[in-house]
């Protein structure tokens, strides 16, 4: 895969909402078969498109990569052989830099910065007139992936903001919907009396009708579109820690998740455990492998490594 078709695979996962890790290599010490300028994609299946070394690099990538797929933060990524170089994975404060000492590596040294990529809040905003607008606007300045939406249009699983400025239509479907959905922030813009009169009519459980955030935004005076617009992404990212703990109920499958990992028992590299992960089965447990020369090793003479 050549870098342009690399880069247009990224375009297509963006525009999908996948998230995903651009590992480029920026500096090479020989021997290594990577040089700078490589790149590679981690996706949250683990799987790896594109090159930045061996196997044994790969590797490595994989794990760190699917861990900056959990935290959302890029780093540079140091492989080394060198088994004095730092504990494995070992980070080095406020550098942004993490070490990882691979004796699997036949030598030299790569230096990789892993970039996460991961899609921005989806927003649906409802309605059309001017206070909706300038959510759309807003909230697209801020960064995040506004849309026009109406009601009946299905909601996606990894939608985060929903919020409803239609003036008195239709709006008990769409705050239904949501609140069932389990979307982590609802809005609704109306005064409180009206607002407090849409909520105590809705077929919802207290816990449902507790995501609904009427009237929506913060009260800091707002008077024009803009302001009210601003108002409530102000209270969005007040609110944010506690959305991003709420629990989505059908959540996007491409969404970062945990990463599984084991130890290979021969190099004592960590590595994820994927279906494509090498492994042999011993004594009733799996053993995990990051690459087929320490499976085969294993595989001669598994006594040698009962102790792991």
């Amino acid at each position: 895969m050549t870098n342009t078709e690399l880069l247009t695979r990224a375009d297509v996962l963006r525009h999908g909402r996948t998230p995903f890790v651009l590992a480029t290599v920026v500096h090479a010490e020989r021997p290594t078969s990577a040089k700078p300028g490589d790149s590679a994609l981690v996706l949250p299946d683990g799987t790896v498109e594109g090159f930045v070394g061996g196997t044994c690099a790969e590797t490595t990538v994989q794990l760190q990569g699917l861990r900056v797929l959990e935290t959302g933060e890029s780093l540079l990524l140091r492989i080394t052989p060198a088994a004095d170089s730092g504990a494995e994975g070992a980070q080095e404060p406020g550098e942004g830099l993490v070490t990882v000492a691979n004796p699997c590596l036949s030598g030299g040294t790569l230096d990789i910065f892993l970039e996460a990529n991961l899609p921005p809040a989806l927003t649906y905003v409802y309605g059309h007139a001017p206070i909706a607008r300038a959510l759309l606007d807003v909230g697209r300045v801020l960064g995040l992936d506004a849309r026009p939406a109406s009601p009946g249009e299905p909601l996606p699983p990894d939608l985060h903001v929903v919020v409803i400025a239609t003036h008195g239509r239709d709006e008990e479907t769409v705050l239904i919907e949501a609140a069932r959905a389990g979307v982590p922030y609802i809005g609704l813009v109306a005064s409180p009396k009206r607002g407090a009169a849409v909520l105590t009519a809705l077929d919802l459980t207290e816990e449902q009708r507790a995501r609904i955030h009427t009237p929506a935004g913060l009260d800091i005076g707002a008077r024009t579109p803009a302001e009210i617009a601003l108002s409530v992404y102000a209270e969005i990212i007040a609110l944010r820690p506690q959305a991003a703990r709420a629990a989505r109920p059908g959540a996007d499958s491409a969404a970062p998740q945990a990463v599984a990992e084991g130890v290979d028992p021969v190099c004592g590299m960590t590595v994820v455990i994927t279906a494509a992960t090498l492994s042999l089965d011993r004594a009733g447990s799996t053993v995990y492998f990051c690459g087929p020369g320490c499976q085969h090793a294993f595989a001669d003479d598994p006594s040698r490594y009962a102790h792991a």
